[in-house]
C-alpha cells in the first residue's frame, strides 16, 4: 500500500502543556481519510505541523517519502494544499484575484487555470465578486479553490463544512468526493460533523488528548458498528444455550444482557426462553453510529462533544 503521509511519535509542547503526544497515523494514497477528535484533541495542531506553521517538538513525519527534517521538505508541500479553520481570504479582493494571489505565492504563471478552478468549486459566476460579498457557503468553497492552486494530491481541510447550511454542506461534499474520484486527490479531513464525515471517510484515525486511540477503515467501522438486537432478560446463562442451538452470532454483556447481530425468529425465542423459565425484559435494535463509536472508543460519556 503506497502511503501519502506516514506520522511517528510526533509531539507538540507548549510550555507546559502537551499538545501532541507521540501521535502517530497511515494516510494511504487515494483515501480520504477522516480525524477524529474533540476540541482540543490536538487535530488543528497536526495540520499546523504538517503544512509547516509550526515545529514538532519531537517525533516526525513524512510527505512522500520526504522527512520533515530533510531538505526537500519544502518543495514537497508544493503538492500539498490547505485549508486551516477558516479560509485565509482577501475580502476586498475579487474570488479570481485571491487565486492569483495564491499562485503568486507558489511562483507559478497567476492566470494558469483560474476559471477552470473556479467552474470546479461552483463559482464561475462570481469570479469577478469582492469576497466580503460572499457568503460562507462561497468562501469556504473559494477557500477550497485556493488551496488547489498548483494542482495538489494531497488536500488537507480544517473544518470544511464548518457554518455551512445543508445545501453548502451537500456542494462542499459532492466537490471533496469528484476530487477524489475524478482527480485521486488524496484528502485529510478534520471534522467535527461526524455524520457527514461518515458520507465521506474511507479511513478514520480516532485522535483524543493528542495521540491516535485506533485507525481503522470504513469497512472495518461499518463492521464494528453493524445493527444488532439488544435483548435484555431474566438469566442471560438460559439464553446462551438457545443461541447457540440457533447458530446465532451473539455476544453475552452482562448477566442479563445480549447483543445479537443475526437475524433470529423473535417469537420462537421468546417461547424458548419462557419454557426455560427465562423472562424476556426488553428488545431493542441498535445501531452505533460515528459518534457513539467514538465516545465508547475514548470512554466517555454522551455529554462529551466530540469537534
Amino acid at each position: 500500500m503506497e502511503t501519502i503521509l506516514t506520522v511517528n511519535g510526533l509531539s507538540k509542547r507548549y510550555r507546559h502543556e502537551k499538545a501532541l503526544d507521540g501521535l502517530s497515523l497511515t494516510v494511504p494514497k487515494g483515501a480520504i481519510y477522516g480525524l477524529v477528535g474533540r476540541n482540543g484533541s490536538g487535530k488543528t495542531t497536526l495540520i499546523r505541523l504538517l503544512t509547516g506553521l509550526q515545529k514538532p517538538t519531537d517525533g516526525q513525519f513524512t510527505l512522500y517519502g520526504i522527512g520533515n527534517r530533510e531538505k526537500g521538505i519544502g518543495q514537497i508541500r508544493r503538492r500539498v494544499g490547505a485549508l486551516i479553520e477558516m479560509p485565509a481570504l482577501y475580502g476586498s479582493m475579487s474570488a479570481k484575484d485571491n487565486i492569483r494571489h495564491q499562485y503568486r505565492v507558489l511562483g507559478l504563471p497567476s492566470d494558469k487555470d483560474i476559471d477552470r478552478l473556479l467552474a470546479l468549486v461552483g463559482l464561475q459566476d462570481a469570479g469577478s465578486k469582492a469576497v466580503r460579498h460572499f457568503s460562507l457557503g462561497m468562501r469556504q468553497r473559494l477557500g477550497i479553490a485556493v488551496a488547489l492552486a498548483g494542482e495538489p494530491d494531497f488536500l488537507i481541510l480544517d473544518e470544511p463544512i464548518n457554518g455551512l447550511d445543508p445545501q453548502g454542506i451537500i456542494e462542499v461534499r459532492e466537490l471533496l468526493l469528484r476530487l477524489n474520484r475524478e482527480r485521486q486527490t488524496t484528502l485529510l479531513i478534520s471534522s467535527h460533523i461526524l455524520e457527514e464525515l461518515s458520507k465521506l471517510a474511507t479511513h478514520y484515525g480516532f485522535i483524543d488528548h493528542g495521540h491516535i486511540l485506533k485507525e481503522v477503515t470504513a469497512q472495518e467501522l461499518e463492521a464494528a458498528c453493524r445493527k444488532s438486537l439488544r435483548l435484555t432478560v431474566s438469566d442471560a446463562a438460559k439464553l446462551a444455550p438457545l443461541l447457540d442451538e440457533m447458530r446465532a452470532e451473539y455476544r453475552i454483556l452482562s448477566g442479563q444482557t445480549a447483543e445479537i447481530y443475526s437475524e433470529i425468529p423473535i417469537t420462537g425465542l421468546v417461547c424458548a426462553l419462557a419454557e426455560a423459565g427465562c423472562e424476556v425484559l426488553s428488545v431493542q435494535e441498535r445501531e452505533e453510529s460515528l459518534e457513539s463509536y467514538y465516545i465508547r472508543l475514548i470512554g466517555g460519556g454522551r455529554d462529551e462533544q466530540t469537534a
